[in-house]
């Protein structure tokens, strides 16, 4: 693409994004913070509007590329930049107040200026008439575009997984761009911090999370790094589902802890914190780079993992020969739960892949279960819903050992929100968060 001049419209900065998550493969969020730190000349409402437009564009994409192909024989003029201007533009014909004119002109005028006049005409022809057949014709809601966007598999998936209504739920949720969710490092401190966060950018709102103790959710401050106490360390950026799913675990002062499947260490500082100086915080995870990605956020909140672990749980525990209280294993997964914040999952993930992923997750919970010791604890974690990654996981997990039965989660955090429960999901439509299955697991003598 080209490069960006000076005083690019948040319509142009959208478009920028859809054509890079869909030829480079880039999730919307990064492109999106990319562009909009290039984009200095946005104010506020410029940044907002451009936010919303791709992931507006991006939830209702496949009926959009639908509505599209109705005029446009040539396929040779829509490379991915035109595609991108086409997709903003019928977006907010469809689904926006925005006057037909100002959609049009300004997809168009980009398009001449990205590729010039003879491709601008068609750019033009093309919008012209969708545009009037979004004026008048009768046409999905949203909530059905939603649908209609999402691959069939998905749609069979959720339905085996959750009730019709909480699947139909849980695909069209989303109309508002999620808060970006902050993490007190203890729950007394939450109270100060969002005082102190309110203080400092009165034109932002800042509230307490409903899911997790310590989260304070954002909306419209920015970069969240950028805020006052980040660099101290006194809170860092995580999602409330995330925090939650920590906070399961149950991590008790003194005991050892395993964080199985570690990543850049979120989950790895929460269960630091509760085991306290008396206790001690393993990490592992297959990439070593993200394991020094760890140790840094472990410094910056002032604490430390005891050991670090390249592992490649799916062939066994590496050079890990302890055992543990508790052991935490979120595993890889389809990362469905996170359609809400990520819309793009949905048309890069392929049914295929359903059945391998399960494979590789009872093969790393099963690995890391042998470093639970007797009477400890096994908490399961996915970012997903479906059951294949879920339940089925656990069931066979259970029926290949002799040693581990379910039994309720002892954490306070579950307890309230669930009651006595063996497994858990969390649910944006529900609970606000990131979609999540937790599942809770004794190993006995």
């Amino acid at each position: 693409m080209t490069a960006m001049p000076h005083g690019f419209s948040a319509r142009q900065v959208a478009a920028r994004v859809l054509a890079r998550a869909h030829v480079g493969g880039a999730f919307a969020a990064a492109a999106l913070d990319s562009e909009l730190d290039r984009a200095v000349q946005l104010d506020a409402r410029d940044r907002a509007l451009a936010t919303e437009i791709v992931y507006g564009s991006l939830r209702v994409e496949r009926w959009l590329d639908v509505e599209i192909a109705r005029f446009t024989k040539t396929k040779a003029a829509i490379d991915a930049s035109v595609r991108a201007h086409l997709v903003v533009a019928a977006y907010q014909l469809f689904f926006t107040r925005v006057p037909a004119f100002a959609a049009v002109s300004e997809a168009v005028s980009s398009v001449r200026a990205e590729r010039g006049a003879k491709v601008a005409a068609f750019a033009n022809a093309v919008l012209r008439r969708i545009a009037a057949r979004a004026a008048t014709t009768e046409h999905p809601s949203r909530d059905e575009a939603m649908l209609a966007s999402m691959p069939p598999w998905l749609c069979e998936a959720l339905a085996r997984a959750l009730s019709s209504d909480d699947s139909r739920a849980f695909l069209t949720c989303g109309d508002e761009t999620p808060a970006v969710a902050l993490r007190a490092e203890t729950a007394d401190q939450r109270p100060l911090w969002l005082a102190r966060l309110r203080d400092a950018v009165p034109t932002a709102t800042f509230e307490a999370g409903g899911v997790s103790p310590l989260s304070i959710l954002v909306r419209g401050a920015g970069k969240p790094e950028a805020l006052p106490g980040y660099a101290d360390g006194a809170w860092s950026v995580q999602e409330e589902g995330a925090q939650f799913a920590a906070l399961a675990v149950g991590a008790r002062e003194g005991e050892d802890v395993l964080d199985a499947c570690a990543g850049r260490g979120n989950k790895t500082a929460v269960l630091a914190r509760a085991v306290g100086k008396q206790g001690a915080v393993d990490a592992c995870d297959s990439n070593p780079r993200k394991l020094e990605r760890l140790a840094l956020e472990m410094r910056r909140v002032g604490l430390a993992a005891r050991d670090t672990f390249a592992i490649d749980w799916t062939v066994g525990s590496g050079d890990l020969k302890r055992t543990y209280d508790r052991v935490l294993v979120d595993a890889p997964c389809t990362g469905v739960g996170t359609l809400r914040r990520r819309p793009e999952i949905a048309s890069r993930r392929r049914p295929g892949e359903l059945a391998s992923i399960s494979r590789t997750q009872r093969a790393i919970a099963s690995n890391a279960a042998n470093h639970v010791r007797t009477g400890g604890s096994l908490v399961y974690v996915v970012c997903s819903v479906l059951r294949e990654e879920c339940e089925d996981v656990m069931e066979a997990l259970v029926a290949e050992r002799g040693d581990f039965e379910p039994v309720p989660f002892e954490a306070p955090v579950v307890k309230c929100l669930f009651g006595e429960k063996v497994s858990v999901r969390l649910l944006p439509n529900v609970h606000g968060t990131d979609g999540y299955f937790l599942a809770h697991l004794r190993r006995r003598a």
